[in-house]
């Protein structure tokens, strides 16, 4: 095992420089890889409560203060392409659907942000292999076409092509996996849409009634949400006694019942 090691720490050596951004973009690769993968989850494209409670509330009454409360409740891609739908009631059913474009693709552009290093290394790092074999050839070649006194040309030449093509090996080791992970990252990025698709299917139909009826701001349906759902106070004590004050002037105000009168002898 340790000469294995060392026969594959000697390759690194004999690769030269570029060996070292080979192992750079392979660290991208990785770094990248692990957070899309764990940033990529089902939850944070639609989580299930919020296409459940959702669903309860598409089935009874539409109300859009409380769908917007839903959606800050449970931040996600679908919550924010929903706020941003929401935030358009009130207006004819094509400026509803371009609110809807607009959030999926700044959506779909922050989604994307971390995936493009793993394309950029799956482009990038076989290029950096055939530099360092292009480099090396040269190297190979200078030696062959002036080689010391005794030495045998195709020795020479056979030894540095050998070398000049550990790049190129280290290269492909790294763009292969890579390209096959942004492969499998750009289609849960694609599922994960259809998902959001169907959330904001079932919510577009509801919000055809309330056309023309005005317009809100994110904050009124904020703020509209929170006094509907806030629950009522109980009366305070110094209320009670207000409502209870009347009631105990208008019993003192009374007059005194009559006294009997007992008959005379």
């Amino acid at each position: 095992m340790s000469d294995r090691i060392q026969t594959l720490w000697q390759l690194f050596l004999a690769g030269g420089p570029l060996m070292w951004p080979i192992v750079a973009m392979s660290l991208v690769v990785v770094t990248f890889g692990i957070e899309r993968l764990v940033a990529l989850r089902r939850r944070s494209f639609v989580p299930p409560e919020l296409a459940r409670e959702l669903a309860a509330l598409e089935e009874g009454r539409f109300d859009p203060r409380l769908a917007y409360r839903l959606c800050a409740d449970h931040p996600s891609v679908a919550a924010r392409v929903v706020q941003g739908l929401l935030e358009k009631t009130g207006r004819p059913l094509p400026e509803l659907e371009r609110a809807v474009e607009v959030e999926k693709d700044r959506e779909a552009s922050r989604l994307y942000a971390n995936v493009r290093p793993i394309s950029l290394a799956v482009s990038v790092t076989p290029l950096l292999g055939l530099l360092g074999t292009v480099q090396g050839m040269i190297l190979a070649f200078m030696k062959t076409a002036s080689p010391e006194a005794g030495a045998n040309r195709a020795t020479e030449l056979a030894g540095g092509i050998y070398v000049a093509l550990i790049t190129t090996f280290a290269g492909l080791c790294v763009a292969i996996p890579a390209a096959l992970l942004a492969h499998f990252l750009e289609g849960r990025i694609l599922k994960g849409f259809r998902a959001v698709d169907d959330v904001v299917d079932g919510v577009l139909p509801r919000l055809e009634k309330f056309e023309g009826k005005g317009r809100v701001t994110p904050a009124q349906l904020l703020a509209a949400a929170s006094a509907a759902t806030a629950p009522a106070a109980p009366p305070s004590a110094a209320t009670a006694s207000a409502a209870t004050a009347p009631t105990a002037a208008a019993a003192s105000a009374r007059p005194p019942a009559p006294r009997p009168v007992s008959p005379r002898p």
